[in-house]
């Protein structure tokens, strides 16, 4: 297998960030397809993707192995799905598992503590005071996952108006970090997932919906942009700006697909 290009063409632990993605993506050629046969098979207690028969490994060349079937065959099939070149930015849950077990899988205690914060400052927490419609359309759709979070998790969260930073009760960002812990099981595909989905959305509380099957991913991704959606509303679409949404929300999709396919 051609590992040196499995290295190059994916990107490392520490250049997750949006900015280094897009700086690669422009200096790197998309190289042409090496393999013929993409499989799923057997290893050990979980299941490996080989390409012609070889196992795929991550940029610093671990085996990627995933720990339910239907977890590789969704891997396997971004693989399959590849034309004469190999195109990364179509391959989103082989990025978030290359990013896993060679980052987040060494260190999954501190993705948690980095998931936490955000309770200390989640989007949902912050409303506008006016205009009527925007108080209504955060209200209508945040108001609810404020319930979840009362409800089901057994936390209690400060709304505040405006961007006045509000300290949230120490009870409640013990809840959230209990939630996580325990809808993740500190699985580091899991919380690697949860941590995307967070930091995508500026929300741990959308997060722990889409874990828990409160929300849809796509209802928690409308959910974080309402504030956006009503300013295009007033002011008109900026099409940088829906185009940008459009690849952040596949990479949304796939952490919500592997957190349902790690447990399938």
């Amino acid at each position: 297998m051609r590992d040196d290009l499995i290295q190059d063409l994916f990107i490392a632990p520490e250049e997750r960030d949006p900015l280094a993605l897009a700086r690669k993506d422009a200096r790197t050629a998309l190289p042409k397809r090496f393999y013929k046969e993409v499989d799923v098979a057997p290893d050990g207690t979980g299941f490996a993707i080989t390409l012609d028969g070889r196992k795929l490994k991550t940029p610093a060349k671990a085996d990627m192995v995933l720990p339910t079937q239907a977890a590789a065959e969704a891997i396997a099939a971004e693989w399959r799905a590849q034309g004469e070149d190999i195109d990364p930015r179509t391959m989103p849950l082989t990025r978030l598992v290359n990013s896993t077990l060679d980052g987040v899988a060494r260190d999954t205690a501190s993705v948690i503590d980095d998931i936490v914060r955000y309770a200390g400052s989640d989007l949902i927490c912050y409303r506008a005071a006016e205009p009527e419609g925007l108080v209504a359309a955060q209200s209508e759709t945040w108001d609810p996952v404020l319930t979840f979070a009362r409800d089901q998790l057994g936390a209690r969260f400060i709304c505040v108006e405006g961007i006045t930073f509000a300290e949230q009760p120490t009870r409640a960002v013990a809840a959230v970090r209990e939630a996580v812990v325990q809808s993740t099981g500190e699985r580091p595909l899991a919380v690697a997932a949860l941590h995307v989905m967070t930091t995508l959305m500026g929300s741990v509380l959308l997060a722990l919906s889409v874990a828990h099957g409160q929300l849809s991913p796509e209802a928690a991704w409308d959910a974080a942009h309402v504030d956006e959606d009503f300013q295009m509303r007033v002011w008109g679409a900026d099409a940088e700006a829906l185009e940008r949404r459009v690849h952040r929300f596949k990479e949304m999709q796939a952490a919500a697909q592997l957190i349902r396919l790690i447990d399938e």
